[in-house]
């Protein structure tokens, strides 16, 4: 059953908060390291947002909804969550899970602004409910082909499992490599051992893997072998989905993990704001923060802004998205219409492809900026 568009969030609250409700991953299967930054850059902006007088002198309240990258369940919470009185929906990190929950919100008229979640196709309907921070699909992954092809990667083999994330992946590389002479071909896991996948990557003559695969599993076996098989000596393994961005990354992998290049949403340098908030995000994660971590902080800053100039009725907060002007952590924040995107998007965050520096796994190189 609909919601009346018109209804007000805050209808349902007893007055004394402004609710924003957050969706992340925090228990597996769900990618929990992704989780853990989202919601330490959620909590943060929260705060900060509270220590400077909440939203006309109500806190702001932030009511967490583990997802645990189930689709289904995300669903369900933004239900519970429209029922518990929340002004706005935020978050979440997968693309699948976050189009269940974009979905929802759209049907019962609950603003939904995304910031992880980079699947184009985040409805399948044109909506004025849904927002996004993080970049399109389409627009990052042309920007990994590009890297590919300038480093001379031209015959692809994509490691892949069902999902229409790491097909839609796919087929953005495709379109965008085989003008240029590129080829990809598709190599099915479930199909597949980690040892049956080298002779596969050997027959087909690639030079360059990328892991459109879960993480840690199975990625992790994968990029064993393949770094344990002299004949894959001079191969490029590549994760444009960022499994290699997270510390535990590293610490399973160790100089395994390292020269895997993959895409993130940072600038080559963070603005006064950005440094100051990555410092706090530091002190918060006890590790430097992600990119997914200046996402979350984004969100709420985004959100308060809206809160604070357009009030807590949910159709006034959907109304005020092509009106945003927000200065966030990684660069001025305005959402548009962008063609071929069926959502308000802000077009769009600085990306780069980047990698462990195989002589100092903990240090990032930037390889390509798009």
């Amino acid at each position: 059953m609909n919601t009346p568009p018109s209804q007000s969030g805050a209808e349902h609250t007893d007055g004394s908060s402004v609710r924003l409700g957050a969706l992340v991953p925090l228990t597996r299967p769900g990618w929990v390291e992704a989780g853990r930054h989202l919601l330490a850059g959620l909590d943060l902006a929260v705060r900060e947002v509270n220590d400077a007088g909440g939203i006309d002198g109500r806190p702001l309240e932030l009511v967490v909804r583990d997802t645990a990258a189930d689709p289904e369940r995300a669903a369900a919470a933004v239900d519970e969550l429209a029922g518990l009185g929340v002004a706005a929906v935020a978050g979440e990190y997968h693309s699948v899970v976050a189009r269940a929950a974009a979905a929802r919100a759209d049907a019962l008229g609950v603003p939904f602004l995304c910031s992880s979640a980079v699947l184009d196709a985040l409805t399948e309907e044109p909506s004025e409910w849904v927002a996004r921070l993080a970049p399109a699909q389409s627009h990052g992954w042309r920007i990994y082909a590009d890297f590919l092809l300038g480093a001379g990667r031209r015959r692809i083999a994509v490691a892949t499992q069902p999902s229409v994330y790491w097909a839609s992946g796919t087929r953005v590389l495709r379109d965008h490599l085989a003008p240029q002479g590129g080829t990809v071909v598709e190599l099915d896991t479930n199909a597949f051992t980690p040892e049956a996948l080298c002779d596969a990557l050997v027959d087909h003559g690639a030079t360059a893997l990328l892991l459109l695969v879960g993480h840690p599993e199975p990625a992790v076996p994968i990029v064993r072998a393949v770094r344990g098989d002299r004949r894959l000596a001079e191969i490029l393994i590549g994760a444009p989905a960022g499994q290699a961005e997270f510390a535990e990354w590293a610490a399973v992998l160790g100089e395994d993990g390292a020269g895997i290049p993959f895409l993130r949403y940072l600038p080559e340098r963070l603005g006064p704001l950005g440094e100051r908030v990555g410092k706090e995000l530091r002190e918060r994660l006890g590790e430097a923060p992600s990119f997914v971590a200046f996402e979350g902080w984004d969100t709420v800053t985004v959100l308060a802004d809206v809160l604070r100039s357009h009030g807590t009725d949910r159709a006034a907060i959907a109304e005020s998205w092509p009106r945003v002007a927000v200065e966030g952590t990684r660069g001025p924040i305005r959402f548009s219409r962008t063609p071929g995107i069926s959502i308000w998007q802000w077009a769009w965050t600085p990306i780069q492809v980047v990698d462990r520096d195989p002589a100092e796994p903990d240090r990032f190189r930037i390889l390509h900026a798009g």
